[in-house]
């Protein structure tokens, strides 16, 4: 029996995909992961222009094709996830390095003090552009009061 019987049978369409050829117009233009835009600081519209301008403001808007970023709001989130993140690798490192070497406090202090702070700041903007990115991709915006009147009894 051909395969095509069953689809036939339950009435489902049968279609093959279209296959692109050169004499057709170019695909639209295909938007960016919002995690990879993110994490490299990109557009998520576009995937080329500048999410931020400095270390960790954002830009007003996108330098490539226009995009509006004055509702982006991070918050607080990032630094969330960027303290947890770090603080789970930082004291895990120093218990097992504890634990097997016994090293003196102040060469513990100076290794791990420091190594603390560049985490942090390694990982703040990254998490900053996945944030920022995936509001865009899920298009969420600040929660709003509808105002209706209330019911009369």
């Amino acid at each position: 029996m051909p395969p095509f019987f069953f689809c036939a049978r339950l009435s489902l369409p049968l279609t093959l995909p279209k296959v692109w050829t050169m004499t057709d117009p170019a695909p639209r233009h295909k938007k960016p992961h919002p995690v990879w835009a993110g994490l490299m600081g990109r557009c998520p519209e576009c995937g080329k222009g500048k999410l931020f301008k400095g270390f960790m403001a954002i830009a007003p808007h996108c330098s490539e094709c226009g995009q509006d970023f004055s509702q982006a709001d991070s918050g607080d989130g990032p630094a969330i996830f960027v303290m947890l993140i770090a603080g789970f690798i930082v004291i895990g490192a120093m218990l097992v390095i504890d634990t097997l070497y016994e090293p003196p406090i102040w060469l513990m202090l100076s290794i791990f003090i420091p190594l603390a702070i560049l985490l942090n700041i390694g990982m703040i903007r990254p998490f900053k552009g996945v944030l920022v990115t995936l509001q865009f991709h899920h298009k969420a915006g600040q929660g709003r009061q509808q105002d209706t009147d209330p019911p009369n009894h």
